[in-house]
């Protein structure tokens, strides 16, 4: 699945001149307040007359239940259906589901991941009419979610076990996963050092040499963030009618480089802090002592330690771009993570008041990426 993406990397090609026009109208608007209340565009009035059209067809003898799950994209060509031979989330889903009760089901999810995409919480809803195996034709009580949620499961382990139904509840009829959700959260990690990424990390994390200027990334940042024409930060398949977005969060973290394992150093260390907690009575010279000790999980900013023993990998830097809105056009957020990686390295200034966008290929970083989707 690590090449699927690779084809369309010539899709983000930026014209320079168009790119100009479009950053420095970002860059105007960024010192705007964002208004109190964001005229609707077209596509959200045709989205609101499709919701209400979908929400009209109702069944009393099917009940809906609203599913949370988590995957491991890098074995899904996506979550959407597509080929026969393609492996997809809602494919998977669909047939455990089909397993458990005898029949085909129809699965929505609220937001569309591509290959090699992971998901904390992507959200979904299906249909599910129970008709006895003994009785054919007599409609038996629904499920209770615990009961749809530990027998699909069950089917999902036997096949790969890369997804896992994480929650289930029963909604009404007309409420739909991808017209009642709220916001839709993108979390991409970039690993930064001139060492070689760690297995664990494969196809978790981008993996950047260069070390990454945190405050210039967060500057670009702030220009980006609001309600803007976001035309350079979509791929040429996007079939939004718009490309005016409100990106209500873009955000750079940097956090400690995960997995992390202790140290023999770092496990004594937590013992005798622990002791230390435990006191009821504490000495001047104990409580300097407590204060002295590391805490394992600090970010120090360096990722060229020279002490490590052998065997042990040098640590990175890791970052974590955040990037939320109520919806996001085709590839939006994997061009945006592109700039800020581009800012970070110092291939663009912020400072110059334009950015001058380079081509953007986008397959080596997909991998980094989770998602997650909050309903009302």
């Amino acid at each position: 699945m690590q090449t699927s993406s690779s084809s369309s990397s010539s899709s983000y090609t930026s014209n320079g001149e168009h790119s100009k026009r479009c950053i420095s109208s970002l860059l105007e608007s960024s010192c705007l307040e964002k208004p109190l209340k964001i005229p609707k565009t077209k596509e959200e009035e045709e989205e609101e007359e499709e919701e209400e059209e979908l929400m009209s067809e109702k069944n009393p003898r099917i009940q809906r239940y609203l599913i949370a799950i988590e995957y491991i994209g890098t074995r899904f060509s996506g979550s959407q259906k597509q080929k026969a031979e393609c492996r997809t989330v809602v494919g998977v889903l669909e047939e455990a589901f089909h397993k458990f009760i005898g029949q085909p089901v129809s699965v929505s999810c609220s937001s569309r991941t591509d290959a090699g995409v992971h998901a904390l919480s992507n959200v979904c809803h299906v249909d599910v009419e129970r008709i006895s195996k003994r009785k054919p034709g007599e409609v038996l009580p629904a499920h209770e979610p615990g009961v749809v949620r530990k027998a699909v499961n069950h089917f999902l382990q036997k096949n790969e076990g890369d997804i896992t139904v994480i929650d289930v509840r029963c909604v009404p009829s007309d409420f739909h996963a991808r017209f009642k959700a709220q916001e839709r959260t993108y979390f991409y990690r970039l690993i930064s050092g001139p060492e070689p990424l760690s297995t664990f990390e494969k196809d978790r994390a981008w993996h950047v040499s260069e070390e990454l200027d945190l405050a210039s990334m967060q500057k670009a940042c702030r220009i980006l963030v609001g309600h803007h024409d976001f035309s350079s930060f979509r791929a040429s398949g996007c079939q939004a009618k718009s490309p005016i977005r409100t990106l209500d969060e873009l955000n750079v973290s940097e956090l400690a480089s995960t997995p992390y394992f202790p140290s023999i150093v770092e496990r004594q260390n937590s013992i005798l802090e622990q002791d230390l907690l435990n006191s009821s009575c504490l000495s001047e010279n104990e409580l300097s002592l407590k204060s002295s000790i590391p805490n394992p999980y600090s970010v120090t900013g360096s990722s060229n330690s020279s002490n490590k023993g052998f065997g042990q990998l040098r640590s990175h830097r890791c970052f974590v771009v955040t990037a939320r809105a109520r919806s996001f056009l085709y590839h939006q957020v994997r061009l945006l993570v592109g700039l800020l990686k581009c800012v970070g390295t110092g291939n663009l200034k912020t400072d110059d008041g334009v950015f001058h966008f380079p081509t953007l290929h986008v397959s080596v970083f997909v991998y980094g990426c989770l998602c997650r989707n909050k309903i009302k």
